[in-house]
């Protein structure tokens, strides 16, 4: 499937635009102050930004992974810490629309978020088990109707705020550590003890604490598939294509301000090419490079999305994780080239040319899932896997 058969969602994308209006207006006080976007988020909702990938059956508008993408790109432009937010959100309600249609409560609950616009979040990480979401160490009990969860949970983004949580553990007490499952506990259903305050370099309004999660809920809310599958058939390629989105989104913005401050050299000594002229050329050569690498994901996805076996196969989870590796390392440089295009004038805060910020969120893409464990991972798939080198797909 070409992800450019149809014309783009003009009026989806215009709701993105005005909550990026609203978040690029309050994005250097959420870095500079560590706080949730709340306003963004709001605006997200009353936008009906939430549940639009859920299917119109249940109440959502069926939008498209490239839609939800695009969307992604749009808020990155505009405040790192919204479009994560959002994308983080977004890749939940990917997990429940694959996994969860079939099933009546999570159906109910699909119809839930699009009517009242939840906000999801993720527990998928643990203290002890090094960042690898795909082993547990907690594990859910399972009582007759009823599920009850204890787990140190080392990061769960934006916590505080959501309306449910998304939480990852063994089966059953005698399960090996990468038999999971993920079950839906509504905020009414758990408590949180903090246990680490998010204090970080970029992506700070992320709000990424660390809690002891405690939760006791209906067991019909654990997800009906193994955690295995739903990893590999809705996470991993919507993790990867939505990150390198927002990633994209912060590269954007830092070129269109390179652009801008090149431009306005230029009308200064009309006869002299700016210094800095060439490397927006480079820049733009770099940028279209992640653009490209995030449509080509797009399409794979669409062609693979129906076939459980394409989905889970070697080849896609190497695709997925290039686009990772090459995305969250090249948008870096292309902020670089930037921050040495505006000079001065980026390195300073409360500039047009600020890049600081962009900087040090765009830092926080090698980080999340650390691209030496993805490329650990990869280089055992290639150990007996051999690599697609055709044009052709």
């Amino acid at each position: 499937m070409n992800i450019h058969a149809h014309a783009p969602n003009l009026e989806l994308t215009a709701r993105a635009r005005r909550v990026a209006a609203v978040a690029a207006s309050h994005a250097d006080h959420v870095d500079r102050d560590g706080r949730f976007p709340a306003e963004a988020v709001e605006a997200m909702r009353a936008e009906r930004l939430m549940g639009v990938q859920i299917p119109t059956d249940f109440g959502g508008e069926g939008a498209s992974t490239a839609e939800i993408a695009e969307l992604c790109s749009i808020l990155g432009q505009a405040c790192s810490s919204s479009a994560m937010v959002f994308a983080m959100h977004q890749i939940k309600v990917s997990s429940l629309v694959t996994h969860g249609g079939d099933d009546p409560w999570h159906q109910g609950f699909m119809a839930r978020v699009a009517g009242e616009q939840l906000l999801l979040g993720s527990a998928t990480t643990e203290g002890g088990i090094g960042g690898n979401m795909r082993n547990s160490i907690c594990a859910i009990e399972v009582d007759g109707d009823t599920c009850r969860l204890e787990k140190n949970a080392t990061v769960i983004s934006y916590g505080d705020q959501a309306d449910a949580i998304l939480i990852t553990s063994r089966s059953h007490a005698d399960a090996a550590a990468s038999d999971q499952v993920l079950t839906v506990f509504l905020k009414d259903q758990y408590t949180l003890e903090k246990t680490h305050v998010w204090d970080a370099l970029g992506m700070r309004g992320t709000c990424s604490d660390g809690y002891v999660f405690k939760g006791e809920a209906p067991a019909v809310q654990i997800l009906p598939r193994p955690f295995a599958e739903i990893a590999a058939q809705s996470m991993l390629a919507h993790a990867h294509i939505l990150w390198s989105a927002v990633w994209y989104g912060i590269a954007a913005d830092a070129f269109g301000r390179a652009q801008a401050f090149v431009r306005a050299a230029a009308r200064k000594s009309p006869d002299t090419a700016p210094p800095g002229a060439l490397r927006v050329a480079e820049a733009s050569s770099l940028l279209q490079g992640v653009k490209a690498s995030i449509v080509a994901a797009l399409e794979m996805y669409e062609a693979a999305r129906e076939n459980e076996d394409k989905l889970s196969s070697m080849s896609f989870s190497v695709a997925m994780n290039n686009l990772k590796i090459a995305s969250s390392q090249t948008v870096l440089t292309i902020i670089n080239h930037c921050m040495l295009i505006c000079g001065i004038l980026a390195y300073k805060n409360g500039t047009p040319f600020s890049l600081g910020r962009h900087l040090r969120d765009a830092h926080s893409a090698q980080l999340m899932i650390s691209n030496d464990r993805i490329l650990g991972n990869t280089s055992n798939m290639l150990l007996i896997h051999k690599q697609d080198t055709s044009l052709l797909g």
